[in-house]
């Protein structure tokens, strides 16, 4: 309903170059450049402007994103309000979620949603949680469920709509043998002198960790760095330090650790969210999916449901 070349330029925004924005769309890079050259010719402003090996987005360019932001949202909406008028539930509906939250909520739900309405397909994504407002904005996903960090959209970003989903709390996790191994619950501040194990610095991970270790009154001393909760626990199991993983986080169980529960201020918590974009949730298929992935996670004793 809206020229795709509005779309391209939406996406150059985002990924800052026409390479990467050609990688996120599916298309070369020489389609990426021909469209917006055509855009800005029809419209007759320029749009970008070379600044050595990239390029920049004009006051113009940026004058018609938020024009084509509003149209999105309206886009959507449009479409919400016209699948209404459809019997039943069906079609293709894509979830993607960050791994810990796809592997304990989202593929059981999902496989609830698959077998209440079979004429519905329904395909999940694993991935970091900045990558899945990418595929939001791409299209390629209609459901995103993601933990919030400091590079994240901020709320009122006009393409998206972000609401509250659940509460996790962290624990903390040492080795068996360790002193605290057997307490029944300890404060974060009586693990300042470990040695800590944390996500790499891309990962959302280190800055839980970072941040939880702050508000007790200390800095870690990262003593080792992961991808995902298998390896922090695999070092953690082999004396490497301690670490925080949250509720939701499996760990195999050939990894000889302790999940120690936190008590006192602060406790570190995670806060998840859904994210679709802007306009929607008022797609029937889209509420459906939302309020069975909810109806999960009051199921799930480790976690607290929030008021969306």
């Amino acid at each position: 309903m809206i020229d795709p070349r509005l779309h391209t330029l939406r996406m150059l925004r985002e990924q800052g170059t026409v390479t990467a924005t050609a990688g996120a769309l599916h298309l070369t890079p020489s389609t990426v450049s021909q469209q917006l050259r055509t855009l800005a010719r029809e419209l007759d402003v320029e749009l970008l402007e070379q600044v050595g090996r990239r390029v920049k987005l004009t006051d113009a360019a940026h004058a018609l994103l938020r024009h084509a932001d509003l149209l999105f949202a309206q886009s959507e909406s449009a479409r919400a309000e016209l699948a209404a008028h459809r019997a039943g539930m069906a079609g293709v509906l894509r979830i993607s979620s960050m791994p810990t939250a796809l592997a304990a909520l989202i593929a059981p739900a999902a496989a609830r949603l698959r077998d209440q309405h079979p004429g519905l397909t329904v395909e999940l994504i694993e991935d970091e949680s900045s990558h899945c407002f990418e595929l939001l904005l791409a299209g390629d996903s209609d459901i995103a469920v993601v933990l919030p960090s400091p590079s994240s959209p901020a709320p009122g970003d006009l393409r998206f709509e972000q609401r509250n989903l659940l509460a996790e709390p962290m624990d903390l996790v040492v080795p068996v043998g360790h002193p605290l191994a057997g307490r029944t619950g300890v404060t974060l501040s009586e693990a300042a002198g470990e040695p800590w194990i944390t996500g790499r610095e891309r990962i959302t991970h280190r800055l839980v960790v970072s941040a939880a270790c702050a508000a007790a009154g200390f800095t870690p001393r990262i003593a080792g760095q992961a991808v995902d909760f298998t390896g922090v626990a695999a070092m953690v199991a082999h004396g490497f330090g301690v670490s925080l993983i949250s509720r939701l986080g499996m760990i195999p169980p050939e990894l000889a650790v302790v999940r120690v529960p936190l008590h006192g201020e602060p406790i570190p918590m995670r806060r998840h969210l859904t994210v679709v974009r802007r306009g929607g949730y008022e797609h029937p298929v889209i509420a459906e999916a939302l309020r069975v992935i909810r109806a999960v996670c009051r199921e799930h004793p480790g976690v607290t449901l929030l008021d969306s």
